[in-house]
């Protein structure tokens, strides 16, 4: 049985693979709230993402055009990414994505982001890195 996969979601899969960066301390919890802790804590901006969503994909595309990298976790390509979902849910009150994370404070999501970017508070909170 061939499997076929739409162009859209490989460009997405690709397009995450290009802007994540994986820490490898970050990988070594082996407690899903520690590791999600982790990677809220130990990376400059971090997002939880599914590779397919369009949200998420704005908000990777966001970050590159200010030329960002940030630490992404992709959901559905995990696991345990459910119960990363749930762990957000406890921290933030959601369990949608994206969830954005800078220097350990919470964005919110794509449109929280992108006026971030507009009001120039997103800025002021990459300059205290």
């Amino acid at each position: 049985m061939t499997m076929r996969l739409g162009l859209p979601f490989v460009i997405a899969v690709i397009l995450s693979l290009l802007v994540a960066r994986q820490p490898v301390a970050v990988e070594s919890s082996n407690s899903v709230p520690a590791f999600v802790h982790n990677v809220i804590y130990s990376s400059k901006i971090a997002i939880f993402s599914k590779s397919y969503c369009p949200y998420c994909l704005r908000a990777k595309r966001i970050l590159k055009e200010l030329n960002e990298q940030p630490y992404v976790v992709e959901l559905d390509l995990r696991d345990d990414g459910y119960q990363i979902q749930n762990v957000l849910l406890d921290l933030v009150g959601r369990r949608t994505v994206p969830q954005i994370f800078v220097n350990g404070k919470h964005i919110g999501g794509s449109d929280d982001l992108k006026a971030a970017v507009e009001s120039g508070e997103l800025q002021k909170l990459l300059i205290t890195s």
